[in-house]
């Protein structure tokens, strides 16, 4: 992947603040240990509506962890792109977003 955004001209330096980097950790720590509990409730023949709904707080999670990204790669490596003059970092981001949405 990393030689593919070679190739596409992407060569601008992520800056990511520690803290939020953490919290994104802790997060995903958090969404893993909320699938193996849903595996495990699958396992043991769990309600089916029971584990649709802990499907659906993942999900939530999940979108919840992607605005955080998103806030923190415009905060940081967006405006240090730019500030770097590396403007295809734009054109990266919106393709990225697309892809999210």
């Amino acid at each position: 992947m990393a030689n593919e955004k070679k190739e596409k001209g992407f060569h601008h330096s992520h800056h990511h603040d520690p803290q939020e980097k953490k919290r994104q950790i802790n997060r995903i720590s958090r969404i893993v240990g909320h699938l193996e509990h849903i595996r495990k409730m699958i396992e043991n023949d769990e309600d089916c509506s029971d584990v649709l709904v802990q499907i659906s707080a993942v999900r939530s999670a999940l979108n919840g962890l992607g605005k955080a990204i998103i806030n923190e790669h415009i905060t940081h490596c967006i405006t240090h792109a730019i500030e770097d003059g590396d403007s295809s970092a734009v054109d990266e981001f919106k393709d990225a977003i697309q892809r999210y949405l």
